[in-house]
């Protein structure tokens, strides 16, 4: 499991874990209920490059980010770790 703090939004944290670069489980802490347990039921098995490309640059209101923004940060954090630890 894998915790990202998120800055710039209602939502707290993301608490997520990834197996094969797919997307096994996400829980946003804080934020929107509904629309954020819709998107983590959504985002379940897909491939995490496919969800960055999707959600990196969302943005909510005039806010300079967004929780799937922010999940996308997060996502691309976890890849930049990977390749240094490989």
């Amino acid at each position: 499991m894998y915790v990202f703090k998120t800055t710039g939004v209602c939502a707290k944290e993301i608490v997520f874990d990834v197996k094969e670069n797919k997307i096994q489980d996400v829980n946003f802490k804080g934020g929107c209920p509904g629309n954020l347990l819709g998107i983590s039921q959504l985002v379940k098995g897909m491939d995490i490059d496919h969800v960055i490309e999707r959600f990196e640059g969302t943005l909510c209101g005039n806010k300079q980010t967004s929780c799937p923004d922010q999940f996308a940060k997060a996502l691309k954090k976890l890849k930049e770790k990977s390749v240094e630890s490989a």
